[in-house]
């Protein structure tokens, strides 16, 4: 790989690092303030402002780790030069992060060897996607770029369908499109929480990006104007939109105050994303991920990239440490909250998230460089 594409690396390594750390604020907000449980989309009148910021921003984390997926597949096709491997590894990682998602960090989240109910959330949702992108890469290039591109922007046609009345379809539509439950039997069920087929588009399209803009013959002034436009673009399209406020999410209300009003235009569905959840989002992730290249030599990136090369790492970490703390914090405080414990604002998240993140960040680094030491190892390469 030359060295110009390494440089590269580095940047998408610490936007990857940036989402994994806001993700952390975000999941500790799901241990520590269950207790103000916050809706898709959110219920405006419900939601103080500080609480949907955070939210709001933790709206990043998710189609820009999928779509950097599809990018990295790209840069690992264009290293090995075989299309073939790429295909083979994105199968066998996609299965990996399926039983993953099913078993580890399952039992991070519900504490349960073996769990009455199932939750397929984002793991699964990547997982699922890099199988699908393992089939499609095999595609022509145009129809690639079309099917992507058609997914994304068409996919909120299907919101109106559901199989109810058709049981047998209705699991793998569940999977595919719409939020809602598999019952596999009376004592367990599945619940489909991240909708894959929205996510099948945004990881083509990343894969897409890959190819156009981070071949070795594309100079970096060159990507990088290229793709602020595109980012600039895509944000623009989100505003035209949502100021029709007729497709693409759910509408935009008129609301008592000029911030409720505010904060209703930028609420945006995630479960399944909508076109303008992930136009918004990609948009504002593209426009990081270039500022980020244009930085990543400064001392202050070098954290983010070491978070972001070892992802999987760092989120069952940190998923098991939110585990133990919260259980400690029962321990000792008692349930102060109904039926759980929890912070009492949202700023003893923000604070919860930052002392966390510089803890964690010496095991992390020393994971980092253990598995940078050791590329002979193989299951590292998955983490």
């Amino acid at each position: 790989m030359s060295a110009q594409l390494s440089q590269r690396l580095l940047a998408i390594d610490a936007l990857r690092g940036l989402i994994i750390l806001i993700m952390m604020l975000d999941h500790v907000r799901d241990t520590f303030y269950v207790h103000h449980q916050v809706a898709d989309p959110m219920v405006i009148a419900d939601t103080s402002p500080s609480l949907y910021f955070g939210r709001v921003l933790a709206h990043l984390c998710a189609p820009m780790f999928v779509f950097l997926t599809g990018l990295s597949a790209y840069l690992y096709q264009a290293k090995n030069n075989n299309l073939a491997m790429t295909r083979t590894f994105l199968f066998k990682r996609g299965i990996f992060l399926i039983l993953l998602e099913i078993t580890v960090i399952n039992f991070a989240w519900t504490g349960q060897l073996i769990p009455q109910v199932m939750y397929l959330q984002v793991i699964w949702a990547i997982g699922i996607s890099m199988i699908a992108l393992a089939a499609l890469i095999a595609l022509p290039k145009n129809i690639r770029w079309g099917l992507a591109l058609l997914i994304i922007f068409a996919h909120n046609l299907l919101d109106p369908i559901s199989f109810k009345n058709i049981p047998s379809i209705q699991p793998l539509w569940n999977i595919l499109h719409e939020r809602g439950w598999i019952i596999i039997h009376e004592q367990f069920k599945l619940r489909t929480s991240y909708p894959v087929l929205p996510w099948i588009g945004v990881i083509l399209l990343g894969y897409c990006f890959g190819e156009a803009w981070f071949g070795q013959h594309i100079m970096a002034k060159q990507r990088q104007r290229t793709l602020t436009r595109i980012g600039i673009t895509f944000i623009a399209v989100f505003f035209v939109l949502r100021g029709i406020n007729i497709y693409g999410d759910h509408a935009w209300l008129i609301m008592p105050t000029s911030l409720e009003t505010a904060m209703s235009f930028f609420n945006l569905t995630k479960y399944p994303p909508s076109l303008l959840f992930i136009l918004f989002n990609v948009g504002i992730g593209l426009l990081l991920l270039i500022f980020l290249e244009k930085k990543q030599n400064q001392s202050w990136v070098k954290p983010l990239v070491v978070f972001g090369s070892v992802p999987m790492f760092f989120y069952i970490l940190h998923l098991f440490v939110l585990k133990i703390l919260y259980s400690i914090a029962v321990m000792y405080y008692g349930l102060n909250q109904g039926q759980y414990f929890g912070l009492n604002n949202v700023l003893s998240l923000w604070i919860t998230a930052v002392i966390l993140s510089v803890l964690l960040y010496p095991i992390v680094a020393r994971f980092a460089k253990f598995k940078h030491n050791n590329k002979h190892i193989r299951i590292l390469k998955y983490f």
